[in-house]
């Protein structure tokens, strides 16, 4: 009996060892190329940026009506005629992004659990704490800019627009920072949301069928339930209105109210009640979304 030894080459691997912090790198890359259709087919693209373009170009819009008008009537004209600017754009856009939020979210979960692929990111040295806030904090990045850009293009439309660009900017300016955090509460808002909804299920149309509906029920219900009763209980059934909810702080931010929510109930509420009910929203399904994940083994 003979046997022969082959030398194929194994050699010890020498090079830096970078641990949990190259795997989050690599988790939130590939999320954000996920969440917007990158390096994969024409169909994944389209439905990010549908949502992205129609966002975009609400703005765009906003910005040429408005520019329009200071044209043919001055300076401040529309402003006058109380057409819609950055405090009332959210508002405006909001079930959009949260649509957004519910179709595009899913994707980052559902497919991982049903394929089984999520067992091969944790033979890895990452944990399912590291997993699950690697792809949130990736879907937080898609959303930001899905809310900043429009914001962006808007007060660019508007400057431009003015008939006197350079005073336009010297008396808007602190609009930036005000639609920048309004837009992170908004993004934050979506993000933890969508992502807690996908968590639940290893399908990703029914997260986002559920999500959607959540949303498009909360309105009319709290809407009519909230009218009927002109008192405090009236206020706060209001605040159950999912969509509003990130709405109220970007009031607060601009100190004004916008078109959505000018005859909600619940704005009569104390600025610190609603700002506390948002981050209840917001950081409670962000908790609990991190916990189911938190002790996942392969």
């Amino acid at each position: 009996m003979s046997g022969n030894v082959f030398d194929i080459g194994y050699q010890n691997y020498t090079g830096a060892r970078e641990g949990r912090d190259r795997s989050q790198r690599a988790v939130f890359k590939d999320s954000v190329r996920i969440a917007l259709g990158l390096g994969r087919g024409p169909r994944a693209k389209v439905l990010p940026w549908f949502f992205i373009a129609v966002l975009c170009a609400i703005a765009l819009i906003m910005a040429l009506v408005a520019g329009a008008m200071n044209r043919i009537g001055g300076q401040g004209t529309a402003q006058e005629m109380n057409l819609p600017s950055h405090a009332d754009y959210y508002g405006i856009a909001s079930i959009l992004i949260f649509v957004f939020s519910a179709l595009v979210a899913p994707e980052l979960l559902c497919r991982d659990r049903r394929e089984g692929t999520i067992n091969l990111y944790l033979v890895r040295p990452l944990t399912g704490s590291d997993y699950v806030m690697s792809r949130w904090a990736a879907f937080l990045a898609v959303t930001i800019v899905a809310t900043w850009l429009p914001q962006i293009i808007l007060f660019l439309g508007l400057s431009m627009g003015d008939p006197d660009p350079v005073n336009y900017l010297r008396l808007h300016w602190l609009d930036i920072f005000r639609f920048l955090g309004a837009g992170m509460a908004m993004a934050a808002y979506a993000t933890s949301l969508a992502m807690l909804t996908a968590s639940f299920t290893t399908r990703r149309a029914y997260a986002s069928v559920f999500l959607v509906g959540l949303f498009v029920i909360s309105t009319p219900f709290t809407v009519g339930l909230a009218s009927e009763l002109d008192n405090k209980v009236g206020q706060w059934i209001s605040m159950f209105n999912l969509t509003n909810i990130p709405v109220h702080v970007n009031d607060i931010i601009f100190g004004e109210v916008s078109e959505i929510t000018e005859e909600a109930p619940a704005g009569k509420l104390p600025a610190w009640v609603r700002v506390a009910w948002y981050f209840l929203w917001t950081i409670g399904p962000g908790t609990i979304l991190w916990a189911r994940y938190r002790r996942l083994t392969p």
